[in-house]
């Protein structure tokens, strides 16, 4: 049981944890602290929180576990800020979706308190934002991602795996460096490129005509554009190494892809057509087969 659960930022993924929490009956009280007034007052209005929090000395008090959902770009002030008040027993994990940067950040911060800290990602999400958005149901059959640092004892790091097995998460576990260079590959860089194509077709002088017959293919492709751009913004560039490279590789198959069109090439066309087809279904059938978290072996 989490007698108070402390949420920075109740938004989609946020407040989404609270009320897993809160249908599986683990939590006994959720204190929400955010720097919108209006986000916050809201999230108490859905019952997503049971009490506001005005300052990081009221919302630490008692507390068991802390989750920051909240831009990665944050984490180190917002970590200074709770730093004063972190209390023994009290556990920060958080749901950025970079993790290199945020141990980082954490291990500046937090000096030999380090150990508190569990990072971690959840990988669900939506393309909507705020209380509004939040759902018990977002973590169910879904990963979430742990990279425990050698600084946490176990007991610590299952306390943190427990909380997200109760929301229906599957728990996997990465190193910082393999978490990042994973996912600016299936994650960030797809988030760049649909970001670029809908800026793209927006500047285009005939942009009203263009967007008028756009329908579900766009749709589906450009869905997670609808995304935070400040949260995306910070996650670009706390990755940007690795999605660099991969932004590269991809411009690469572009490339090759602008010259097998040219020249009118049907049957290379179709190769590449086919290989994305067969890896994508595959990959569906894998989800959908519920597979097991793989084993990893950590890499530095």
């Amino acid at each position: 049981m989490i007698e108070r659960l402390v949420v920075i930022g109740v938004g989609l993924i946020g407040g989404s944890f609270a009320l897993a929490l809160r249908a599986a009956g683990v939590v006994r009280h959720v204190a929400g602290l955010g720097r919108d007034p209006q986000a916050m007052a809201r999230a108490l209005e859905l019952g997503i929180v049971d009490e506001v929090c005005e300052s990081p000395e009221q919302a630490m008090r008692g507390a068991d576990l802390v989750l920051l959902a909240a831009p990665v770009g944050q984490t180190g002030p917002i970590l200074a800020s709770l730093l004063p008040f972190l209390e023994p027993q009290s556990i920060i994990t958080d749901a950025g979706s970079t993790k290199c940067d945020v141990v980082l950040a954490a291990r500046g911060v937090l000096g030999e308190r380090i150990g508190q800290f569990v990072p971690g990602h959840p990988i669900a999400g939506s393309e909507s934002n705020g209380p509004d958005a939040a759902r018990a149901e977002l973590y169910r059959g879904k990963k979430t991602v742990l990279t425990p640092l050698p600084e946490n004892e176990p007991a610590l790091v299952e306390r943190v795996a427990s909380a997200w097995r109760a929301c229906g998460s599957l728990i996997h576990t990465l190193s910082p460096q393999d978490h990042d260079r994973v996912f600016a590959a299936v994650s960030h860089l797809p988030h760049l490129l649909a970001y670029a194509l809908v800026d793209d077709i927006a500047a285009k002088p005939h942009a009203d005509m263009l967007f008028q017959y756009a329908a579900s293919g766009f749709r589906d492709f450009t869905r997670i554009a609808g995304s935070s751009p400040e949260m995306w913004r910070d996650i670009s560039l706390a990755n940007r190494d690795a999605l660099l490279t991969e932004l590269d590789a991809y411009l690469a198959q572009l490339t090759t892809l602008r010259a097998t069109l040219a020249a009118a090439d049907g049957r290379g066309l179709e190769s590449v057509f086919a290989n994305a087809q067969r890896a994508r279904r595959e990959w569906i059938e894998a989800i959908e087969a519920g597979s097991p978290p793989p084993q990893h072996r950590d890499t530095e």
